[in-house]
């Protein structure tokens, strides 16, 4: 996606090529080529290409067709392109540029207007962890989309850009430290939005309630610790679905908005709104946004289906403002602009185009390049201005991807086991610290939580990776599970051989409620009663006799 590379003239340079085919074996071409761009050719080209782009959709008897049909021509009438390269081109070429800043954009193009319709544009770069290649390969793309923005940022200062999920930034650290602090560098200097607060943008109806919150707790915490920064924003583009349980959870967590594509890949039926307030099981309300991008056509409504990895073309801008439902509340809608999945985010075209939009093109919103939490903000201001945002309450369902619930078993029985795990674990080593003023093992736990809220991710535990990517899952649950009962067996021992003096069973019981069932042991069970929650009690005397009466034609208990 991006073709070119600026070297220093007068200078040698060492060139490396690396190629990653995917899963499946392909052949990759490389074909070379060194030329010199002529800088005022180039602007030239950018200021005719955009106005002319836009006259795809306009209505060809609108008054804004005809003022950039007749402006365009004005202008190519000034170039002399019967010998290229020459002289006399260069010279026509002046003039033309000349034109295009003094007369059309400086005069035609809507350059103060603030009140007029507006795309506001951030670059960005969603990188799924895991799809088509494994957690190893993201380490690489993380680095090589990363480094791209440093690049452009060094030739565009108006380039704003926001990654979310806390895991890339610590792949980076990891694997490129020098990078890592370039990018933490642009983020002090205001131009680099680190937002998203959780670990992963993970799946949101196989998780845990416990998961989400420690989705948001690890995440948070690593922007904070790392960058000084406090995220308030839910950032789920691609997620396959939403839990009425998020709402409360994210507003006791400190986070404001939630923000999503997702929903408009519904097979049947379009959301209402863009804009709501999203209300949970429990009553507790968050603002949501629905990012709204796609190409506005020529004669044809908005589609349902929108992208979060846009690009800043006149078509673009303009259908992602149009596609926005509720131009009565906000004036403004949100683009993401840039290639994902490794594919570096923004290019230098989507730079050069949206200088040139942000100058208001006739019949197209004009562009403003800003960040995410800015954007949101002034919305936030105009909702506490309208009594009546509309209400979305309980689940935000996908009408999509259903299949991913049921698919790749093994990973989803994997991930609960680690959950009911993990939150024994800590309850055990809890009340040793309580009782027994033992340590708590924090950063053991915490790899394994980490690893466990990485497998979390949308494309992950849902079952819609390649197989690959579940023979890695299968290694990391091992190592999940390995690192959480050394700790459970430790601490399940400490207790019961310094708590209770008093022979007997000791009989541990996770649940927050009286605990009355059936235990088993050295494969025996026994019935036990009134065990406490969240707590333990030491039984002389397990009853394993039992009234069960079975034959080919009964089966009967006490019950």
């Amino acid at each position: 996606n991006h073709t070119e590379i600026l070297l220093e003239a007068q200078k040698e340079h060492e060139i490396h090529i690396y190629a990653y085919t995917g899963a499946k074996a392909h052949k990759a071409s490389f074909f070379a080529e060194l030329c010199k761009p002529y800088p005022l050719v180039q602007k030239l080209w950018y200021d005719i290409k955009v106005p002319f782009d836009s006259l795809a959709y306009l209505n060809e008897n609108s008054y804004e067709y005809t003022k950039i049909l007749h402006a365009l021509d004005r202008c190519v009438s000034c170039l002399k392109l019967l010998a290229i390269p020459s002289e006399e081109f260069y010279r026509s070429v002046e003039q033309a540029s000349k034109y295009m800043d003094e007369i059309f954009y400086g005069q035609i193009c809507n350059q103060n207007s603030t009140d007029g319709p507006l795309t506001v544009a951030i670059g960005h770069t969603h990188i799924d962890c895991a799809w088509l290649w494994t957690l190893k390969q993201t380490r690489e793309k993380v680095q090589r989309s990363f480094s791209t923005v440093v690049e452009l940022m060094k030739q565009y200062p108006e380039y704003h850009f926001m990654s979310s999920q806390a895991l890339l930034y610590s792949y980076l650290k990891e694997e490129a430290p020098e990078m890592y602090e370039q990018v933490k560098q642009l983020i002090r200097d205001g131009r680099w939005e680190c937002e998203g607060s959780m670990w992963v943008e993970a799946d949101c109806n196989l998780s845990s309630g416990e998961s989400l919150v420690r989705q948001i707790l690890y995440g948070k915490r690593f922007f904070k610790q790392e960058f000084g920064i406090d995220t308030h924003i839910l950032w789920l583009p691609d997620v396959f679905g939403y839990s009425g349980a998020m709402p409360q959870i994210l507003r006791k967590s400190g986070i404001d908005w939630f923000v999503t594509s997702k929903i408009s890949w519904n097979e049947k039926d379009q959301m209402p709104y863009d804009t709501f307030a999203w209300q949970g099981i429990d009553g507790t309300r968050v603002n949501s946004y629905f990012l709204t991008a796609q190409e506005k056509k020529k004669n044809m409504p908005p589609k349902r289906f929108t992208t979060y990895t846009g690009n800043t073309t006149p078509s673009m801008v303009a259908g992602t403002y149009d596609r926005y439902q509720q131009k009565e509340l906000n004036n403004e809608a949100l683009l993401t602009f840039g290639f994902g999945d490794g594919g570096g985010g923004p290019t230098a075209e989507d730079l050069e185009f949206a200088r040139r939009l942000s100058k208001g093109i006739p019949g197209t919103p004009k562009l403003k390049l800003d960040f995410a939490e800015h954007f949101l903000k002034r919305l936030e201001k105009r909702i506490d201005q309208n009594p009546r945002l509309p209400v979305w309450q309980g689940e935000l369902y996908l009408e999509f991807h259903r299949g991913t619930y049921t698919t790749i078993s093994k990973n989803k029985k994997n991930n609960r086991r680690g959950e009911f795990l993990y939150l024994n674990t800590e309850w055990l080593c809890n009340m040793v610290q309580v009782l027994l003023n033992g340590s708590f093992p924090q950063e053991a736990l915490k790899k394994g939580w980490e690893m466990l809220l990485t497998n979390q991710f949308h494309d992950i535990l849902p079952g819609s990776s390649i197989g690959a990517v579940y023979d890695q899952c299968d290694l990391d649950y091992q190592k999940i599970f390995d690192i959480a009962n050394k700790e459970y067996i430790r601490a399940k021992h400490a207790i019961a051989q310094n708590i209770s003096k008093e022979e007997g069973y000791i009989i541990f019981n996770p649940n927050s409620w009286i605990g009355n069932g059936t235990v088993r042991w050295n494969d025996r069970c026994a019935y036990v009663e009134n065990i406490p929650p969240k707590g333990y009690a030491c039984v002389k005397n397990l009853k394993t006799s039992n009234s069960i009466i079975l034959n080919e034609r009964q089966l009967e208990n006490d019950f």
